[in-house]
Formats: structure tokens, C-alpha cells, sequence
């Protein structure tokens, strides 16, 4: 857990796309390699929204609000303490990017992209987690890919995550 030096950034990459896409173990990866601390978006979901997504039940955006706010909160500690953080979070629309300070200065959005048939496959091997394979459709539906002005690094998911890792922190640098 270290903290960057003033002149730095970003302090926070919000490493995101869709479910089964990969955030966490990138994100874990990801978090290690810039000796950051790692956050799953998903432990911040209160347990009424768990339950829905268990049952197969997409999210509307009044159910992501307070999820959303708690994000925001994480994202402003960091920034104001000077830890970094890698924040894995599906972030599928534009405005719960912005929501979160997506265009700020002190975090870059890391987009994990990938073939809807490749993450489908990936979803169906997982064990363990309460999101079904069968919202992948509705987040695909829902994923407005980051605009230019968000100043995204894309990654290709198809390689291993090891190789993911290297596109990313050789993105970073090039800053």
C-alpha cells in the first residue's frame, strides 16, 4: 500500500467492463504491479441489490445510485489521502463514469473489451459468484464503451491476464 508522490497520477484506475470480462483478477494483478490496494466494486453493492442479481435480475439505475455514491466516496478518500487504488467496476455507462470522476485528472478508466462469446464462455466456467451468466446479455446492452474525451485504455481481453497486465502499465506510462 503506497502512497504516490504529489506530482503523480492517477491515483485511482477504475479497471472496468462487463461482467466475466476479468476486472477482478486484473484488477487484483493490476493493483499489485503499481503497489496499489485493490477494491471490488462489488462488496459495495448493498445486499438488496445482491439478491436481485443472484436472481438473475438486471439493475436499473435508481437501484445503482446508492452503489454509485459509495464509489464516489471511496474514489474522493483516495484522491484526498494520496493511496492509490484499482477500482474493478463493470462502469457501463458514461454517466456513472462521470458519476464517479471518470474525467478527473487523478483516474483513468482501463476498459476490459472482449467478444461477447468469449465472456460468455468464461461466465459459464465460473463458480462462485452471484452473477449469472444470464445478465451478460443485458450489461452487453447496456456497456456504452468509453468516448474519447474519457481518455480510456482499451484492453483486449483474449490474451492472459499476465500479458493484459503489460499492455496496461506500458498505456500508463506512455502518460
Amino acid at each position: 500500500m503506497s502512497k504516490q508522490s504529489p506530482g503523480s497520477a492517477p491515483l485511482v484506475c477504475i479497471v472496468m467492463g462487463v461482467c466475466g470480462s476479468g476486472k477482478t483478477k486484473v484488477g487484483q494483478l493490476l493493483a499489485a504491479k503499481l503497489g496499489f490496494v485493490f477494491h471490488d466494486a462489488d462488496d459495495f453493492h448493498p445486499p438488496e441489490n445482491v439478491a436481485l442479481m443472484r436472481q438473475g435480475i438486471p439493475l436499473d439505475d435508481e437501484k445503482r445510485q446508492p452503489w454509485l455514491d459509495r464509489l464516489r466516496r471511496l474514489i474522493d478518500e483516495a484522491v484526498v489521502s494520496r493511496q492509490g487504488i484499482v477500482l474493478a467496476c463493470s462502469a457501463l455507462k458514461r454517466s456513472y463514469r462521470l458519476r464517479m470522476g471518470g474525467r478527473e485528472p487523478q483516474v483513468v478508466l482501463i476498459h476490459l473489451d472482449g467478444s461477447e462469446a468469449l465472456i460468455r464462455e468464461r461466465l459459464e466456467q465460473r463458480t462462485g459468484h452471484f452473477m449469472p451468466a444470464s445478465l451478460l446479455a443485458s450489461q452487453c446492452a447496456l456497456l456504452e464503451r468509453p468516448t474519447v474525451d474519457e481518455a480510456a485504455i482499451v484492453a483486449d481481453i483474449t490474451p492472459p491476464p499476465a500479458v493484459i497486465i503489460e499492455t496496461i502499465l506500458a498505456a500508463l506510462a506512455a502518460r
